[in-house]
């Protein structure tokens, strides 16, 4: 089921959704997975093994770390097709980069990016070919409510934990954790969630069919 990279085939993809994962999520693990309200400058399915930056509410004695330096060592060695993952720092309606900051992962091969804040520059984030999934869209620069703090440590996003080296997938209805070491056995159940609901949907059509009255 996994390729090369220990990451998944597209025709794998293909055949789940988020909804799906989520329901495997909930019969393999009882921790909440789901993320919710998300949105996206040109939606596409984003997945891939897990970067993160945590960001924080900014504080004036402490020096603030760099973007890039701090990027350079989340993404530092991770494969191609990696997600990285922002926290939004108790600040979901500051912005937490924008298009040129993030312009940094069309070089990295990254999958794209997920954050629980905002993003500025959505035209520019749609031109990218990279998948971007955030709060929303923003203006304002946030540098004066949240300051990123540090790489590839577990962070906090809409909810749920998220460790590096971690599985994200979002798409248009939301996102989901997946524990590294549980990639196959929850995509085997999202697999089979999706054959029982196609075998309802076929029952319920057949129910339906059989109720409804001949002319």
């Amino acid at each position: 089921m996994t390729n090369d990279s220990g990451t998944l085939d597209d025709d794998v993809l293909d055949r789940v959704a988020c909804a799906s994962l989520v329901d495997a999520m909930g019969r393999i693990h009882g921790h909440r997975a789901h993320i919710l309200s998300l949105v996206s400058p040109a939606p596409r399915r984003l997945f891939g093994p897990v970067a993160t930056m945590a960001y924080l509410p900014c504080r004036d004695d402490v020096p603030h770390a760099d973007f890039g330096d701090l990027f350079t060592r989340a993404m530092l060695g991770r494969p191609a097709g990696t997600a990285l993952v922002l926290s939004g720092g108790g600040y979901p309606d500051s912005s937490h980069g924008g298009g040129t900051k993030l312009s940094r992962l069309e070089h990295t091969g990254a999958a794209g990016v997920l954050t629980d804040g905002r993003l500025r520059d959505f035209d520019q984030l749609a031109d990218y070919g990279f998948a971007t999934w955030c709060r929303g869209e923003a203006t304002r620069a946030g540098g004066e409510t949240v300051m990123p703090f540090a790489a590839n440590v577990a962070v906090e996003v809409g909810g749920v934990s998220v460790f590096p080296g971690d599985y994200l997938y979002a798409d248009a209805s939301g996102a989901v954790v997946i524990p590294n070491g549980s990639l196959e056995r929850v995509v085997d159940e999202a697999l089979k969630v999706e054959a029982e609901d196609a075998g309802f949907a076929r029952e319920i059509a057949a129910e339906e069919g059989a109720s409804v009255p001949k002319s």
